[in-house]
């Protein structure tokens, strides 16, 4: 993590780089909290799976075009042309996308194996109205007259 990002700002990109993986159909998508003790350099790993080149190619572009529309960009990118194992940098996090045949040789969740694992979805953040939004409509909203009389 870096001084200027805070660890919730941290998990909201991640959130945001696993819901471009999901939104590109990645396959066997986990993550990974590394710990800075057992030699982690970066926080979280990102890693899924494409089932081809085109398909790779599309997940890290996902990843770049989410992210980049709120503001964060790449450090550095590895391995977009042969689409076998593209590293994407985002400095507190590192997102790979891999084929499963590279997946499967180089084998990082058993080569981070101190590494704690994390389900995506204790990351994705729920999405909630902001409240300024729900006040809005329930300000304009008439009153509804409810009749006291009973039926017979």
């Amino acid at each position: 993590m870096t001084p200027r990002t805070g660890i919730s700002e941290v998990k909201r990109q991640v959130s945001g780089a696993i819901a471009a993986c999901q939104e590109k159909k990645a396959e066997r998508l986990s993550v990974l909290q590394l710990d800075k003790e057992h030699g982690g350099f970066t926080d979280y790993f990102v890693i899924c799976s494409g089932g081809n080149p085109r398909q790779i190619q599309a997940i890290a572009d996902e990843v770049e075009e989410k992210l980049e529309g709120s503001g964060l960009r790449t450090a550095h990118v590895e391995g977009y042309k042969q689409a076998e194992w593209i590293l994407l940098d985002y400095v507190d996090f590192v997102v790979h996308v891999f084929s499963e045949k590279a997946r499967a040789f180089y084998d990082l969740e058993r080569l981070w194996k101190s590494a704690k694992r994390l389900e995506p979805a204790e990351l994705i953040a729920p999405q909630r109205k902001p409240r300024a939004a729900a006040a809005k409509k329930t300000a304009g909203a008439k009153p509804v007259r409810r009749s006291r009389k009973t039926k017979p």
